[in-house]
């Protein structure tokens, strides 16, 4: 296995003792199981800009500061400097985040190290032992996905009352140990107050959440996050609220949950479509000639809904 550059220097400073193996890959970084002091752990290593699959993050950094007043110049500049900083200050914010919202009780990978753009931190064990899987890997029974669910959305309270908002939750970015989910992956995470797209932004988030998770209720029992929303502006928000899901809409406001839903009916029966044509093919008598094929990109599957 080859070693990461970027890990090396914490190799060489005994902060990591062995590299075990890669978990993970994503568009940001690249998860790596490690031991350091005698224990497993995971390190994150971050991808450079040019290797990054996500690129536009303008409405993720407004709001953002560096306590250095000449870089922050730079950066607003934009000059080479100015860039190089603004990576380094890319790089850092998931680790400040971390970090806050441990300090916060929010249930995040306790964080142990951030050095030379790796971030050391907790490996989180599964329910049957080894890493945790991703919800959206993990088939739940009804009673426990209910409970996961109304768990999750509660980390997502603690986490606004903490004046953050992930920007990008999922079932993919979060972890499931035996006592619940484990919320991973914060380097587009916003601060509620400093960002204009704060309100859609968690309004995506939790409709994500939703909609992977329906349980049976019918959409206007699901208004989760313009509930939160509502008692976060109101200042009435407190880490330990229970929400309902059931709230009012304002005339005209956007119905983030009817969106999503209504983008994932048009996507499932654009799959139905394209197997309806692969069945047609297959019982299509044969001539004896090449059988004709389904156009390039056509997506086998259902989208599994919860």
């Amino acid at each position: 296995m080859r070693i990461p550059k970027r890990l090396v220097p914490l190799i060489e400073c005994g902060i990591i003792e062995r590299v075990v193996r890669p978990l993970l890959s994503g568009k940001e970084a690249q998860v790596y199981l490690v031991e350091s002091e005698g224990e497993l752990r995971a390190a994150k290593v971050y991808k450079s800009l040019k290797e990054r699959s996500f690129k536009n993050r303008a409405s993720y950094t407004e709001g953002r500061k560096v306590r250095n007043s000449r870089d922050q110049r730079a950066m607003n500049k934009r000059s080479r400097y100015g860039r190089d900083r603004e990576e380094e200050a890319w790089n850092s914010a998931e680790a400040d985040m971390i970090y806050k919202l441990y300090n916060a009780g929010v249930r995040v990978p306790q964080p142990f190290e951030f050095m030379e753009g790796v971030l050391l931190m907790e490996c989180i064990e599964g329910p049957n032992g080894g890493p945790a899987p991703r919800l959206s890997d993990w088939d739940f029974e009804d009673n426990e996905a209910q409970i996961v669910f109304d768990q999750l959305i509660q980390e997502v309270v603690r986490m606004l009352c903490a004046d953050v908002v992930h920007a990008d939750l999922s079932v993919y970015n979060v972890l499931l140990e035996e006592e619940g989910p484990v919320v991973i992956d914060f380097p587009q995470s916003i601060g509620a107050s400093q960002n204009r797209h704060a309100k859609r932004i968690l309004l995506r988030d939790v409709a994500n959440i939703t909609s992977h998770f329906r349980l049976g209720r019918k959409l206007n029992q699901l208004r989760f996050g313009h509930e939160m929303w509502d008692l976060y502006e109101r200042g009435e928000l407190e880490p330990d609220t229970i929400l309902t899901g059931k709230f009012k809409l304002p005339q005209k406001e956007i119905d983030a949950e009817k969106l999503l839903d209504e983008m994932y009916e048009i996507e499932e029966e654009e799959i139905r479509r394209k197997q309806d044509e692969d069945d047609d093919f297959d019982d299509r008598p044969s001539s004896g000639g090449p059988r004709p094929r389904p156009k390039k990109g056509a997506r086998r599957g259902r989208r599994k809904r919860r």
